[in-house]
């Protein structure tokens, strides 16, 4: 089936400002020009090579600061590299920051057409997916307040709703199943396997163990930026929390009790392939 993802070379260099840098014209001139401009750069992400399979689930492992969420945006689209490129082989489907794109001062039946539109479906398309995306996300009382009435679990409802409809190829997620009650998470991750079982190909950044180990076949581990590890979920997952051991402050991100994903979501590698 080829390639769904092919990352080569990949970089992403930022800019790190002085923390004292002056935020208005006022103090502009008491502090002065010099500290406008940026202290130095430095590599979010470097050398980072690897690719994906159409149909094959790949987790990201990896600390806080490691470059997990930027690799996700440079797979998207979203930003440029610095060096290297991502190619994706079919439509993208991605879960980022939460409701990004949406209006506050917009309702939510007018942002879920807007961000659908923006996903690459016509007008027509959403207008034919609205009521399943409403009845995926549960906010039929609410679908025509302001957004700025939802709490962060209601907006991440409607963003997951509306990108699962769209019906990509290729998913993109990042740590968004941490949002929202129990029972959401829940039919999250059934659509999850539902479009895993499909020959979807995801690939999803997260802390919880149990939700890897349950969702992928392998995992990318990245460690200041670079590529630590890739393999099988088992594998890296069991060299990761290795290597966290060695740091007494930090918890070690595997033994902990089954999680929901545990309980809905057979091995990997016992689900078919389509």
């Amino acid at each position: 089936m080829g390639n769904a993802i092919v990352v080569e070379g990949l970089g992403k260099q930022f800019r790190r400002y002085h923390p004292d840098r002056p935020m208005t014209l006022n103090e502009t001139f008491l502090r002065g020009l010099r500290r406008l401009w940026p202290a130095d750069r430095f590599w979010a992400l470097r050398d980072i090579s690897f690719s994906v399979p159409a149909g094959r689930t790949v987790g990201l492992i990896g600390s806080n600061g490691s470059g997990k969420s930027t690799l996700l945006r440079l797979i998207a689209g979203v930003g440029r590299p610095s060096e290297g490129h991502a190619i994706v082989h079919g439509q993208v489907g991605a879960l980022l920051d939460l409701g990004a794109g949406f209006r506050d001062d917009l309702t939510g039946r007018e942002n879920l057409f807007i961000n659908g539109i923006v996903r690459g479906l016509t007008r027509r398309e959403v207008t034919e997916r609205f009521d399943s995306i409403l009845t995926f996300a549960e906010l039929q009382e609410f679908i025509d307040s302001p957004l700025r009435t939802y709490s962060s679990g209601m907006r991440m409802r409607l963003a997951f709703a509306v990108a699962v409809h769209v019906e990509p190829d290729v998913l993109l997620i990042d740590e968004v199943l941490s949002v929202g009650d129990m029972s959401f998470q829940r039919k999250c991750l059934e659509q999850i396997a539902r479009f895993r079982s499909g020959g979807g190909t995801i690939v999803l950044a997260s802390h919880e163990m149990a939700v890897l180990r349950g969702i992928c076949e392998d995992a990318l581990w990245l460690r200041a930026g670079r590529v630590a590890a890739y393999g099988s979920v088992q594998t890296v997952a069991e060299q990761y929390a290795a290597a966290v051991e060695e740091e007494p402050e930090r918890p070690v991100p595997v033994g902990q009790p089954a999680s929901l994903a545990a309980e809905l979501l057979p091995p990997a590698g016992e689900i078919s392939e389509g």
